[in-house]
């Protein structure tokens, strides 16, 4: 497969003792991004990278590849921040989608960046003007992201009558996931940052500096960055901000000519407005990428199989797409994977620092949309660890009083409780069919989608 991740050489496991100025927990795009922007900022910083897989092994490298913006969530935003802290955020969130075309092209990183926009549609009737609440919030303030379109232009821009309306954000693009962490990763290293992987950390002391404990070695470090994305469940102090939930994904086989005749050959990112959200994109060798959060958790928390390869969420993520393309009923899934989504309860993630402490600090709950944000959240954590007061330590994501989670067992039986009834209405919906009272109200409970839905 074309899409598929080059071959890799690890980087060595930490071993013996070491010293850092800064050790950042977590190899993906959070972490980084954070990296390059602290030696961008600090280059005589010694800044190191603890990795328990290989950079980019969790959902950096296995995501759907939307680079999407914060517009979508702007009226969230202006819940907890007024207008030019909310305004700024949402700006930021689409230059970002440009820095990232940018860097890529500075530093020869082939991540298949498509700028084809993003079409925010409507499947069945009940999800008809789902948009027109954010769109509203977005020209109270001046902003005008979207698009208004035609039905039948929907229909024929994503390739399928399910299609029934929509709007479009020019912006937004499309990557390859893994290619792009990959190539981080590469300039990283280049750039002197020290990445150790397949390196688990076992336990950190909250003392300054910190003492890092891995099975083979131990690090001191002056600030700590936890960037961890939905493995964070598992720290007390950050575990009630985020719920992890899978989202599963299917990928064709290689269909140029059949996308030609459909009609989708634009390269626009695609979802529906069904909380449990369908996501899906077509690759630059004519595949199509179907994705859909399915919302299955785990006990606790635990970053298990659920998080992996999930086979009843990847046949719901393939009978969405069926459903969605029935022309295309005797094209071939070639690969299906699960993952894991840090979400919070509205789907913007928290920033802060571990109570207790002055030197170690997280950015969590990325809630399915980090590939362009992510960028976003290493320059507020750059900020924090090197205790820099500007723009990006002084933004409204940073120690914001998010709603929790309740603690377990109430966390998993009423986050499955609701799940199921997330998922029925939905079932009913998506056949133009009344959903019962008992589920539209338990599906209320629900925490907030990737878009903020009217």
């Amino acid at each position: 497969m074309q899409e598929a991740e080059p071959a890799l050489q690890a980087c060595a496991p930490l071993t013996g003792s070491q010293a850092a100025d800064i050790v950042i927990v977590g190899g993906g795009y959070v972490g980084l991004w954070t990296a390059l922007t602290i030696k961008e900022v600090s280059p005589q910083s010694k800044v190191v990278v603890l990795e328990q897989d290989v950079c980019g092994g969790g959902a950096s490298g296995r995501n759907g590849g939307m680079a999407m913006s914060w517009w979508p969530k702007i009226a969230t935003l202006l819940a907890f921040a007024d207008v030019d802290d909310a305004l700024f955020l949402a700006r930021a969130s689409a230059r970002a989608i440009d820095d990232i075309e940018q860097f890529c092209g500075r530093h020869g990183i082939d991540a298949h960046f498509r700028r084809g926009g993003w079409l925010w549609t409507a499947t069945s009737d009940a999800q008809r003007e789902s948009w027109e609440g954010t769109v509203r919030a977005c020209a109270r303030v001046g902003a005008h992201p979207f698009e208004a379109m035609l039905p039948e232009d929907v229909a024929r821009r994503t390739g399928s009558r399910l299609h029934r309306a929509g709007v479009f954000e020019r912006g937004n693009a499309t990557v390859q996931p893994a290619r792009l962490v990959r190539g981080m990763r590469r300039v990283a290293l280049e750039r002197g940052i020290v990445i150790h992987e397949h390196t688990p950390v076992l336990e950190w002391s909250q003392g300054r500096p910190s003492v890092i404990r891995s099975a083979r070695g131990t690090i001191l470090a002056k600030s700590v960055v936890l960037a961890t994305n939905a493995w964070a469940a598992s720290i007390p102090g950050i575990a009630r901000l985020i719920v992890p939930v899978n989202s599963s994904i299917v990928v064709t086989q290689a269909i140029p000519g059949r996308l030609a005749s459909l009609g989708w050959t634009g390269g626009e990112a695609i979802t529906d407005s069904q909380l449990m959200v369908g996501y899906y994109r077509t690759t630059r060798d004519g595949r199509i990428v179907y994705g859909k959060g399915t919302g299955a958790l785990s006990w606790g928390g635990a970053i298990d199989d659920t998080f992996s390869r999930h086979e009843a969420s990847c046949r719901m993520a393939e009978q969405d797409f069926r459903r969605a393309y029935p022309t295309l009923a005797d094209v071939r899934v070639s690969h299906a994977w699960s993952g894991p989504i840090d979400r919070t309860y509205d789907s913007l993630p928290v920033f802060g620092t571990l109570a207790g402490t002055e030197h170690i600090h997280y950015g969590v709950g990325w809630s399915g949309n980090g590939v362009a944000p992510s960028l976003l959240g290493g320059r507020i954590l750059a900020s924090l660890a090197l205790d820099r007061h500007d723009e990006w330590r002084r933004c409204a994501l940073v120690g914001r009083k998010a709603k929790r989670f309740p603690p377990e067992p109430i966390k998993y039986l009423g986050g499955s409780l609701v799940r199921n009834a997330v998922r029925r209405k939905e079932w009913r919906e998506a056949r133009d069919l009344a959903p019962r009272r008992i589920d539209v109200m338990l599906a209320g409970l629900a925490p907030a989608g990737l878009e903020d839905k009217a």
